[in-house]
């Protein structure tokens, strides 16, 4: 059971940090346990959470320990940019590493994508909608779970990420 004061990686959601535990009713008589959740990048914004059922993935935040290491790795991990014209798969590929939740899938869909955007610069070519979504949304949920783990800003954690990235990997 998670306490006051813990911070979670929550679903889709990234980064939440445990406010409250409360009983609400529910269906009239059943009395449940529900986390209150506040998204740490959102504002105004609270999530209700039954502690005894969980639908939802989550689990606790990275320590700072294994975000300084997943940020060390970052040099050594090969990744390729998946191309497909198909939109529906290209969607699933990115989809894939989205729903592990874990650091290390998010960095390399994260590397992979830029490294496809890094090409298409390149060739002068359009950067795709969905790859700049997918793009967005891993850093989103990367760079908030490392910057609350090592108790940094989101764009002081987007830094370290960016410092590691070779910047010379090869354009074909």
């Amino acid at each position: 059971m998670y306490q006051v004061g813990d911070l979670v990686f929550y679903g889709s959601t990234g980064v939440c940090k445990v406010t409250g535990i409360t009983t609400r009713t529910v269906e009239f008589r059943r009395h449940l346990k529900f986390y209150v959740f506040k998204p740490l990048y959102q504002q105004n914004y609270i999530i209700l959470v039954p502690v005894d059922i969980t639908k939802v993935f989550m689990r606790p935040i990275i320590s700072s320990s294994e975000a300084n290491r997943l940020l060390d790795l970052i040099p050594t991990i090969g990744t390729k940019a998946y191309y497909n014209c198909k939109l529906g798969q290209l969607t699933d590929h990115y989809e894939a590493f989205l729903k592990t939740h874990e650091c290390l899938d998010l960095i390399k869909l994260t590397i992979s994508i830029y490294d496809k955007k890094r090409i298409a610069d390149h060739k002068q070519q359009k950067f795709g909608s969905v790859d700049e979504k997918y793009m967005r949304r891993g850093e989103d949920l990367l760079f908030g779970e490392l910057a609350a783990a090592l108790d940094i800003s989101k764009k002081e954690a987007a830094e370290h990420v960016a410092a590691r990235i070779k910047l010379d990997r090869k354009v074909s």
